[in-house]
């Protein structure tokens, strides 16, 4: 290796804990506080170096480099507990394998149905609402989303007693995520009761995912069997197209009962947070810019005129996909992630050897300066189109052959959700309530957002009124 440089540690450090006092107090701004020591800067945490990527080139090097800076480290191995080796948390000599068995269910033809089914859930969600009703947004939408993606998934509606057992699992998981992945292998094993909590969580999510994977392959198998009554075309969906999918050279089913799980479990995680928390993120930030509140209403109403949004809509509802990206880049969902070192590589001019645990942020690069002027500052012209959308190197939602598979599914039903909330509703959050997560888990969503409810007829009459 030619690199010489050597990587600055990050000052502030404090014996044995490192910086994981400092991060754990305020990681965003500790984060944003990295990139003036250097495009790589080492930090420590209880005695373990990671090395966090400051510059979006760099970044763009790990990402493309996904054999060399492969998925690895403490986060993907608290990840695969409940995920296995899922599409997200897979290592790079099986990605390709998986990628190519899954893309076909995300080919740009498929993406009507998938907005059908989207619109039929939220309208259903919606409609189950009521005028001067309070609730909690960020809990109605992770709901909405679940049932998404459950439809898309596993082409069925989820059970309410089965629904609610697995959104209080993955709220169980995500909540003890951060502290799982910092604490020694030791400490995580002592029987807590978080702890114990935790393991049980892990343990009933992919019980749960079995059971609707059971199913649906019996479905399946029926159906082929002619056993059901429209020969089958009941279970166009993504895992039932797994399900059928075969080896080229064994003609054996290219993925077993254990995979399958593995991929439901992805799909249904990273389907449910994420586009939950960029809609909700854009709420609460719209609300405390009445300017950006109004625009994005009044393009919802011209569009929509009070009815749930579709797919067709879609082209005339730009404003509300500007709202909803920069929503994303102020707080994309996967905000620290890590890659494990694979052999002895440079980076720019450091050499890093084999072994090495390497973070890099989509956060910290999407409030770089240098990227995005006054980067603090809520601006959804931003991605205006007439005006020139800004070079990201990387996005919320990673790059080279890594990138999220799911993420145009998700861009389609947050524009989707956005706006038909906007469009039947208007949501009175309840702003001293409002307050960013003070530890970021997994996911970098906000906390509880109690709104209350005045359907669009209402609030039209009380305007003339």
């Amino acid at each position: 290796m030619t690199g010489t440089a050597v990587v600055p540690s990050a000052p502030g450090a404090l014996p044995v804990v490192g910086h994981l006092a400092a991060f754990l107090r305020a990681p965003l701004a500790f984060l944003r506080g990295l990139p003036p020591h250097g495009p790589l800067v080492e930090i420590r945490f209880l005695g373990k170096p990671l090395v966090v990527v400051c510059d979006p080139e760099l970044t763009r090097a790990v990402l493309v480099r996904d054999r060399v800076f492969d998925k690895g480290g403490p986060m993907f191995e608290r990840l695969r507990e409940a995920g296995g080796q899922g599409l997200a948390s897979c290592p790079a000599a099986e990605h390709r394998r998986q990628r190519r068995l899954m893309q076909p269910a995300f080919h740009q033809s498929r993406f009507p149905g998938y907005a059908r089914i989207m619109t039929e859930r939220l309208d259903l969600a919606l409609r189950r609402w009521h005028h001067g009703q309070t609730l909690d947004l960020a809990v109605e939408s992770r709901t909405i989303t679940a049932d998404v993606v459950l439809s898309a998934v596993f082409g069925t509606s989820l059970d309410p007693g089965l629904h609610g057992r697995l959104a209080a699992d993955f709220d169980t998981l995500l909540a003890g995520f951060t502290r799982h992945t910092l604490l020694p292998k030791r400490l995580r094993t002592v029987p807590t009761p978080g702890n114990v909590r935790y393991d049980r969580a892990t343990k009933r999510v992919r019980s749960s995912m079995a059971d609707l994977t059971a199913d649906l392959r019996r479905r399946v198998a029926a159906a082929a069997d002619g056993g059901a009554a429209d020969g089958g075309a009941a279970e166009d969906n993504l895992l039932s197209m797994l399900i059928a999918s075969r080896d080229p050279d064994s003609d054996l089913p290219a993925l077993s009962d254990e995979e399958l799980v593995d991929q439901a479990v992805t799909m249904y995680s990273a389907g449910t947070e994420t586009t939950a928390g960029a809609v909700n993120w854009a709420l609460f930030l719209a609300t405390t810019h009445p300017a950006v509140l109004s625009r994005l209403t009044a393009e919802a109403g011209a569009v929509l005129g009070g009815r749930t949004a579709a797919w067709d809509d879609l082209p005339r509802l730009t404003y509300t996909r500007q709202v909803l990206t920069e929503a994303l880049r102020m707080y994309p969902p996967g905000w620290f992630l890590t890659r494990q070192t694979e052999e002895d590589t440079e980076l720019g001019p450091y050499a890093i050897a084999r072994g090495t645990v390497i973070a890099y942020s989509p956060y910290l690069i999407s409030h770089l300066p240098d990227l995005y002027p006054d980067p603090e500052r809520f601006d959804p012209d931003r991605w205006d189109a007439h005006g020139g959308r800004p070079q990201v190197p990387v996005t919320v939602f990673g790059g080279g052959a890594r990138k999220c598979i799911g993420d145009e599914f998700s861009l389609v039903e947050g524009v989707l959700m956005l706006s038909s909330l906007l469009s039947h509703w208007r949501i009175d959050l309840h702003r001293q309530t409002l307050s960013t997560p003070r530890l970021p888990q997994l996911t970098l969503n906000p906390g509880p957002m109690t709104a209350t409810l005045t359907a669009r007829r209402h609030a039209r009459v009380a305007a003339r009124g």
